[in-house]
């Protein structure tokens, strides 16, 4: 079945009960939006690293000695503001986000458990990423709102473990440009004009990176999968951890990342094979909040799509994601082992991007083995 068939697309959602206006919403929400062409011209793995890799080791370096709220604070001018209603529409904070000018007095942002705090590079298929890891669960919640939220209040849901910050303008960057630029003879007096030259180059001065935080995975207690609270908070940083990995692959390699279950269901199987060795359907289910116990807070409800699908189409689409899932599972059965291996993982990922939700739904849906284990 090709992505681009229309029919064939809307034959699997009549099979699921959708029809009228409510395949049409489906059509629309399943629509792959991932580069076609990327995939046969998908570079060889691992990419390099991004450009802001190199600052980002000095950041860790640097953390190590004095702890990486204070080395981060340094760096991202974000952290240099409190989480409070309106204060990204104030002065100072439009100064320091879009021209750098550092705020004269204010405590900045302040956590419970600052030293807690990791700061790390993790390998990926696509490149190594920076990864800050928060045990506090409030202390989350506030770096959430600081990179994603602009320092706003703005609620994150429980079920919301991780976050790809990207796109973060990083003004120490920028400064370190122009200490560079001025040793090798830039006028300062002109610094204006190469600053509107350095604009269009945005690798060289914006950021990605991860932030995980460290409770159970997707708020599933322990005793759900018959694990200790060790054991689940050691694996839940794994799945959370490659989950947020499979994000950034498809971001890099296929040119998108979405908040759409076909990206969730990819990245849920990645987590759960590197954490536990192989893909358990009832697991995958619990995280989303479907299935038997169905939680109305489950994850599920964060891809809704914008605007939100009708009740009729989620609906559909909760049936559809089952049946994703189930299809998922027979194909780790067939190789758990192989799917395990990094360069497997990668073309798991490749292949089962190549889908919509229609295939990996419909009957016998997913890839062929052959394209994963060749």
């Amino acid at each position: 079945m090709n992505a681009a068939q229309p029919a064939a697309r809307s034959s699997v959602l009549e099979s699921f009960g959708a029809r009228g206006s409510v395949a049409e919403e489906l059509l629309e929400y399943n629509r792959n939006v991932f580069d076609a062409q990327a995939f046969e011209r998908a570079p060889p793995l691992p990419l390099a690293d991004e450009a802001h890799l190199e600052a980002w080791r000095e950041y860790v370096a640097d953390a190590g000695g004095r702890g990486v709220l204070d080395a981060l604070r340094e760096r991202l001018v974000q952290l240099r503001f409190p989480i409070a209603a309106g204060v990204s529409q104030s002065t100072e904070y439009l100064a320091a986000t879009r021209r750098g000018e550092l705020p004269s007095n204010g405590a900045g942002l302040e956590l419970e458990r600052p030293e807690l705090l990791r700061l790390s590079i993790h390998e990926t298929p696509a490149g190594s990423i920076p990864v800050l890891i928060v045990p506090s669960r409030a202390d989350f919640e506030r770096l959430v709102q600081a990179f994603v939220h602009r320092n706003e209040p703005k609620l994150v849901p429980p079920s919301m473990g991780a976050c790809i910050v990207s796109g973060l303008n990083n003004w120490s960057r920028v400064a370190a440009y122009r200490r560079r630029w001025e040793s090798g003879g830039g006028d300062p007096a002109s610094w204006q004009a190469e600053f509107q030259r350095l604009i269009p180059h945005k690798d060289r001065y914006q950021d990605r990176f991860i932030v995980l935080s460290t409770g159970y995975y997707s708020a599933v207690e322990p005793e759900a999968l018959g694990l200790s609270p060790e054991e689940w908070l050691e694996r839940s940083l794994v799945v959370r951890r490659d989950h947020e990995c499979t994000h950034y692959f498809t971001l890099r390699v296929l040119g998108a990342m979405r908040n759409n279950l076909l990206d969730e269901l990819i990245a849920d199987y990645v987590g759960l094979v590197a954490a536990f060795g192989a893909y358990s359907p009832r697991a995958a289910m619990l995280f989303l909040g479907i299935g038997t116990g169905e939680r109305e807070s489950g994850r599920i409800h964060n891809y809704r799509g914008q605007p939100p699908l009708s009740d009729e189409a989620f609906e559909v689409l909760r049936r559809m994601v089952c049946a994703a899932v189930e299809n998922l599972a027979a194909l780790n059965q067939a190789a758990p082992e192989r799917l395990r291996e990094p360069a497997r993982v990668a073309a798991t990922i490749l292949a089962l991007a190549r889908r919509n939700l229609e295939q990996l739904a419909a009957p016998g849906g997913g890839p062929p083995l052959s394209e994963i284990l060749a």
